[in-house]
């Protein structure tokens, strides 16, 4: 059965590109339809496509894949946007007015305007995150209809370098893939894993990827700071490659057996790779795991520092992705930080039915769900109405198009036996006319070939007309 109400949502990763199909119901909840992945770590590398051939071949795969379990044709997508250059950049636009001067919508306008106009070399402006406006000595989120003599307008510009976004809408353009809408993926993101409550209070949304380490900073339900680490799940797998392992067994090892915070056990455990063909110590593989987890986490904490919020995070800091299901991984956070709340958020808070080999609970869906609920219009590819073309009684009227729409109304249909039927009689009518025309034509042509037989030749007529003028009967008397 065919699916026609849906919305569909692309995750573009470091390590995958992931697709998923849902329908929204009307209390909010979402309803996942389908599911699909293609590994990206050869043509993605933090977040940015390096080749836009790879890149449109996974899309096109995925979008296949959705169409197959949904039955129908996806038109448009909405689509999540990161990676390494990601970062927030405030900015102040002030103005001087006339004393007690009534601040207008127009005003703000201009204002915003103007903060959109300020020169970044190779980056692009992808979203403004609302600030208050400072109106005197106090800070107002809305100061329309407030009288003031100078206002100062306060913006944090959500930026990323030109390619980014170019290569992106390159590679969708590529795979013939109509694009909704684009969205900050950590935005999307924070709306369906962050509560009100922790945005007001303030929190620290950390999200570990696969090349990438995102940090997002919320307090009075508004985005304080955003930055990209280059720092991520990979580099701790890479670093366990250093035990003469491939990559592949590095990683299974890590999932496995990786620990954020190892404690020495009194006799030495030994691992090995799922083959057996290598074996060593617990220890020797979580000395290597917990030298890098420290260092990410240590760049973590330093980000928000920097951010200026450290000590106005009255609800912590809240973990999620790929990178946040290493064991103890929680805990060293806590540890690095002095935070009294940390929190790991393996799922969206807002409720979702699937089946089960859907849905993955540990974090590393909860970016695409929340692209998926960021999405509003139906992305099912619409068909184009059939126009039914008027005929007058001598036009035939059995087309395709017709014949689809007669199948729909009986009504339609018997106008459409109707007009068969007198369109035959018409037929029937102009058939036997011809035939009489023929017959009539062929009477025609017997009945002057017998005169012309019956006829006498031209030579006899003049000799009998001769001999009648030599031989009259009154020459003979």
């Amino acid at each position: 059965m065919s699916t026609t109400d849906f919305i569909a949502a692309i995750e573009i990763g470091s390590s995958k590109i992931a697709g998923m199909a849902g329908r929204k119901a009307g209390d909010g909840s979402i309803e996942v339809l389908a599911y699909a992945e293609e590994q990206s770590g050869s043509f993605i590398r933090k977040g940015t496509i390096y080749n836009l051939d790879k890149t449109a071949q996974a899309l096109t795969s995925i979008i296949n894949t959705l169409e197959g379990s949904l039955g129908n044709e996806i038109g448009k997508v909405y689509v999540g946007m990161g990676g390494q250059s990601l970062r927030t950049v405030r900015n102040l636009v002030g103005r001087d007015l006339k004393e007690d001067t009534i601040i207008s919508q127009e005003l703000i306008d201009s204002i915003c305007d103007e903060n959109l106009a300020i020169p970044l070399i190779d980056m692009d402006i992808l979203d403004v995150a609302p600030q208050e406006y400072k109106i005197g000595n106090n800070l107002q989120a809305d100061p329309v209809g407030v009288a003031s003599s100078h206002i100062e307008g306060r913006f944090l510009n959500i930026v990323a370098r030109s390619i980014v976004k170019k290569n992106l809408e390159r590679s969708f353009e590529q795979a013939k893939i109509n694009i909704a809408d684009l969205f900050i993926s950590p935005l999307v993101m924070a709306e369906v894993v962050l509560t009100e409550g922790e945005k007001r209070a303030g929190c620290a949304l950390v999200d570990f990827g696969a090349d990438t380490t995102t940090i997002s900073i919320y307090k009075n339900n508004i985005l304080r700071f955003l930055t990209v680490l280059p720092l991520g799940g990979n580099a701790i797998t890479r670093d366990v490659t250093t035990l003469q392992i491939e990559e592949e067994d590095a990683e299974k090892l890590k999932k496995q057996f990786g620990n954020a915070l190892f404690e020495e056990e009194e006799e030495p455990v030994e691992c090995q790779t799922e083959d057996g063909s290598r074996s060593f110590e617990l220890q020797t593989l979580n000395n290597i795991i917990e030298a890098r987890a420290e260092e990410i986490a240590a760049n973590v904490w330093n980000q928000i520092q920097l951010s200026g919020f450290d000590d106005k995070l009255n609800a912590g800091i809240i973990i999620t992705g790929g990178g946040s299901n290493l064991k103890n991984m929680d805990e060293l956070i806590k540890r690095k930080s002095k935070a009294e709340k940390v929190k790991v958020a393996r799922f969206v808070r807002h409720a979702v039915h699937a089946s089960t080999e859907l849905l993955k609970k540990d974090g590393t869906q909860n970016t695409i769900l929340g692209i998926l609920f960021a999405g509003e219009e139906n992305c099912c590819l619409e068909e184009k109405p059939v126009i039914q073309k008027s005929y007058t009684e001598a036009a035939p009227v059995s087309t395709v198009a017709q014949k689809e729409i007669f199948e729909e109304d009986e009504f339609l249909k018997q106008q459409e036996e109707e007009a068969k039927a007198a369109k035959k009689l018409r037929d029937e009518e102009e058939k036997r006319k011809k035939e009489e025309e023929r017959l009539r034509k062929i009477e025609e042509k017997k009945r002057k070939e017998a005169e012309k037989a019956n006829r006498p030749s031209w030579l006899k007529s003049t000799f009998d007309k001769i001999s009648n003028e030599i031989f009259s009967d009154d020459d003979m008397k």
